[in-house]
């Protein structure tokens, strides 16, 4: 398999899992502003699902697409796909992720610090150890969103090929062409 073609194709649905999982993002941020707790809550669950769901569905379709687009491919192909797909798109999410973090006005980080020590006790020196680690809260988010992502798409895409695979080999593989259908006499 051409590893240029690998790259094309991972960024192409690299393009679709991170778009999907931004716009998630933005408005899970957009209910933010109605104030509402019940509302902030329940579209942080629903888009979550949406988000989780939606980013199978599509490295499922990407998979099959590439299984079908190129000759001779194997499982170990559709995986490596898969990884690097998880990689770009994670890139995208984490960096989306650290620039809304970078965006937000330091009263409202003040403020989660503030509660956050608040709901938990802590002392003068973990306090001050949290304040200074506010300042790199955008790294922060960037470096273990990118690893969630990776991760999860990684084991995402190595399921996901040997399923499309295990369907081929069982026999389950859908007929998309009508020559696999009966001659009516």
């Amino acid at each position: 398999m051409d590893n240029n073609a690998v790259w094309n194709e991972a960024g192409k649905g690299a393009l679709y899992l991170g778009g999907l999982s931004i716009l998630c993002l933005s408005l899970k941020e957009l209910s933010t502003l109605s104030g509402s707790n019940f509302l902030m809550t329940a579209a942080a669950v629903i888009l979550w699902a949406v988000e989780f769901f939606g980013c199978m569905l599509l490295m499922k379709r990407s998979l099959l697409d590439f299984r079908d687009k190129y000759e001779g491919v194997k499982m170990a192909d559709t995986a490596k796909l898969g990884r690097r797909m998880a990689l770009l798109s994670g890139l995208l999410l984490a960096s989306a992720q650290a620039l809304i973090i970078m965006k937000m006005p330091q009263e409202e980080v003040t403020a989660l610090a503030d509660q956050l020590s608040g709901a938990m006790t802590m002392g003068a020196s973990e306090r001050e150890a949290m304040d200074s680690m506010l300042d790199k809260l955008p790294v922060f988010t960037f470096v273990f969103q990118w690893l969630y992502c990776f991760l999860y798409g990684t084991v995402l895409s190595s399921i996901l090929s040997r399923y499309i695979f295990m369907q081929e080999i069982m026999g389950f593989r859908p007929k998309d062409t009508d020559e696999d259908q009966p001659d009516e006499q």
